[in-house]
């Protein structure tokens, strides 16, 4: 609806413009136009009152105000009017879908899932109760029944005649009691007849019908009767049937609301000028229907951080848990923000487990899908040039986050994981399935002998792979590398071994800064330091855990732990156990721009709900996708065949044990060749045993195949014993030497 306003039209007596049953009118072209609904439509009074002014001051000006203005700028805007008659075309309404969003192709999925989902629980509600409800029938058919016959006899026995005679017998009116009592006596009788025929006909009718009716036509007259009758004979205020779905407390948001929740909190004051709140779009639903949201525009003077640490006090104000309330900055303005208040707790709800389950091959260089936010739109996690920090509490689901963006890359075949479990908890274990290197906890045990010892190696070997990566990129010709950077088809190369992106999760990596051995940390932080600091550009992304995001270490080990904490550069902290916690996990920065782990709902619900910081612009509040040790089995048992489909499957997983020594597997396969041109795989491994026992001495044909192939040499059909094996010839395997020696491909 527009209102145009002209100003040479006087406004004598009521036509000055003064609310009229209490709503404004404004004068269009001399006529009176009573502006209705202005509060619902979210218009600001001052708009209203500025074209109001410009009727009343005088002039050649033309205003025009759009009362169902979706804009956030919604003010009078100047126009030009060819004759004062002619109003200003008004821009066009706000439209409708014709489809509605939950019918569309991308939701109606869903959509019908959730109907379904629905029908089916309400269906077999009912069906556990369906006895209990028969025995209901039964009962209230019985109490129809004798409801039924009370109502006949009643009927029968014309209880208003008793008063009738009484009346006339008080007073003395023999006659009248005489004739009243006559009337009585034959009414009794007539229907005492009709009461008679009506039992001697179901006396008769009923056996008759029983032998000749079908039974199903019987069945079907019983069953109406049984029903009639139990509706009839139902108590007031009971049903027959439960209800299996109790439908939810819902609040739709209004204007005097949500500004009574914003005073509530001391946002602004209406009885100061420019103090007042103001809204910046109207009220509306969200595309899913799940809530309400209004653009807010607080006072001048006020920003980002009162409403922020406000937002408990607004909750209150609108009579909701806090749970419920999401506050958004908008970037426009420093004062404006999008309100979203949900019709239930949106973090309390699963977001389901992940897609992973269909073991279908990932690739690293592509996000994570890693949750849902409050609006359940998706969250994904991208891995590629970034660390990544998980933060929470003990039993708030971060080691289930941490571990399913591991899953994700464990996915793809092209990239080696590495696993380094602090712990040493059965939640990595069936990692070794694919796990290039694994190290469990910090004391030798079971699982690991010597994890220490065995995590100073695989740093090493890291940061040997950041250097060759390196060295091959810097020398690959501009046509294959133009930036001199890693690409997803470098790393998928097979004639590029050394380029394949490395994923180093770190479970409770704090531990490992707080060793028996001082010298032991100093030499573990600054290597992870270093990784940290040049691995993300040669592909290595780095995946932390920890419980325990401060106060580690003393001097250079402290100031190194911090240095490795601090430059992760997306954290995700689930529940914290205070605001320090928070900063530490999620940053200084984060808690100063209203985001704080600690204020987490508490509950077993709400776990895997937390913040994800640094991914993008938006800090969503996520509830991560499920994935339980079994689901992890499978996945990785999935992994690991893509893997050796690929010929990707190397280190443990391939039945190789952390090098603690260096030693060249080239030479020592072409030394043990004597002669031969070509081995077999299972060949070459007993030679290597017996050549080199202390370096060789569990050695597998599996593994040496995954060693050699990893170095560039190819697998290729060789005839031994009269059988075609796999196996490798001395030329690959002095060719490859060449190569390495020459850092060419």
């Amino acid at each position: 609806m527009t209102i145009t306003t002209n100003t040479p039209t006087p406004m004598p007596g009521d036509e000055t413009g003064r609310p009229v049953n209490g709503v404004p009118t404004v004068l269009v072209n001399g006529t009176k136009n009573r502006a209705a609904n202005l509060a619902s439509n979210a218009v600001p009074n001052s708009a209203v009152n500025s074209a109001v002014n410009g009727v009343v001051n005088g002039g050649d000006t033309a205003y025009e105000v759009e009362l169902d203005e979706t804009s956030p700028t919604a003010r009078p805007v100047q126009v030009d009017v060819a004759a004062p008659t002619v109003p200003v075309v008004a821009t066009s309404p706000l439209r409708r879908p014709i489809i509605p969003p939950q019918l569309r192709p991308a939701n109606v999925k869903a959509t019908a899932r959730r109907a379904g989902g629905r029908a089916a629980h309400v269906a077999g509600y009912h069906a556990v109760r369906l006895p209990w409800y028969l025995a209901k029938l039964g009962w209230f058919a019985v109490r129809g029944l004798g409801r039924v016959l009370a109502g006949q006899l009643r009927w029968w026995w014309v209880p208003g005649a008793f008063a009738m005679e009484q009346h006339a017998a008080n007073t003395h009116q023999l006659m009248e009691w005489e004739r009243v009592h006559r009337q009585v006596k034959a009414t009794r009788q007539w229907r005492g007849i009709v009461l008679a025929s009506e039992a001697l006909t179901l006396g008769i009718g009923v056996p008759v019908a029983v032998t000749l009716v079908p039974t199903g036509w019987l069945l079907m007259v019983a069953g109406g009767l049984v029903a009639g009758l139990g509706h009839y004979g139902r108590p007031a205020g009971q049903t027959l049937i439960g209800t299996a779905v109790v439908a939810p407390r819902f609040r739709k948001l209004n204007s005097d609301i949500v500004l009574r929740a914003y005073y509530a909190a001391g946002l602004g004051n209406p009885a100061k000028p420019g103090q007042e709140v103001q809204f910046g779009s109207p009220m509306a639903r969200d595309a899913r229907n799940t809530g309400s949201q209004v653009v807010i525009d607080l006072p001048y003077g006020r920003g980002w951080s009162d409403v922020a640490n406000a937002r408990e006090k607004i909750a209150s104000g609108l009579d909701v848990h806090v749970n419920q309330v999401f506050l958004t900055p908008d970037k426009t303005s420093s004062r404006r923000h999008t309100l979203f208040v949900t019709d239930r707790d949106p973090l309390a709800v699963p977001a389901g487990r992940t897609d992973l389950l269909d073991g279908k091959p990932r690739s690293i260089w592509r996000p994570v899908r890693f949750g849902k936010d409050e609006r359940g739109n998706l969250v994904e996690l991208s891995l590629m040039w970034v660390s990544v920090l998980v933060g929470a509490q003990p039993r708030k689901g971060k080691t289930f986050a941490a571990r399913l963006a591991a899953l994700h890359a464990a996915l793809d075949p092209f990239v080696k994981l590495i696993v380094v479990d602090g712990k040493n908890s059965p939640d990595w274990a069936k990692f070794r399935l694919v796990a290039h290197r694994i190290v469990f906890g910090t004391h030798p045990n079971p699982n690991d002998p010597d994890p220490v010892a065995n995590l100073l190696a695989v740093l090493d070997e890291v940061l040997e792979h950041i250097d060759r990566v390196n060295q091959t990129l810097a020398g690959l010709p501009a046509g294959v590398c133009p930036e001199g950077k890693l690409t997803e088809e470098l790393a998928r190369d097979p004639r590029y071994p050394d380029l394949r992106v490395v994923l180093l999760v770190m479970e409770e990596f704090q531990v490992y800064f707080e060793t028996e051995d001082q010298a032991v940390n100093k030499e573990i932080a600054a290597k992870l330091s270093r990784i940290q600091a040049v691995g993300p550009s040669a592909g290595v992304v780095i995946l932390s855990s920890s419980q325990k995001p401060s106060g580690v270490g003393a001097g250079d080990v402290g100031r190194l732990f911090n240095r490795y904490r601090d430059n992760h550069a997306v954290r995700f902290a689930l529940k914290c156990g205070n605001r320090l916690v928070s900063e530490a996990v999620l940053g200084g920065d984060a808690y100063a721009e209203g985001f704080d782990a600690s204020a987490l709902p508490v509950g077993d619900e709400y776990r895997g709900v937390g913040l994800l910081y640094g991914q993008s612009d938006h800090t969503p509040t996520t509830r991560t996708f499920l994935a339980d040790h079994t689901d992890a089995e499978k996945i990785l048992t999935a992994a690991r065949a893509h893997r050796e489909r690929v010929g990707t499957l190397t280190g443990q997983a391939a039945g190789e044990d952390i090098a603690r020594q260096v030693r060249d597997v080239l030479a020592d396969a072409l030394s043990v060749f004597s002669g031969s041109k070509r081995l077999p795989w299972q060949v070459l491994a007993a030679r290597l045993v017996e050549h080199a026992p202390e370096h060789y001495g569990d050695l597998t044909a599996d593994a040496i195949s995954a060693q050699l192939r990893a170095l560039g040499v190819s697998s290729v059909n060789v005839k031994w014993d009269g059988q075609v094996l796999k196996g490798a010839t001395a030329e690959d395997i002095h060719t490859a030497m060449t190569r390495r020696a020459s850092n060419t491909p």
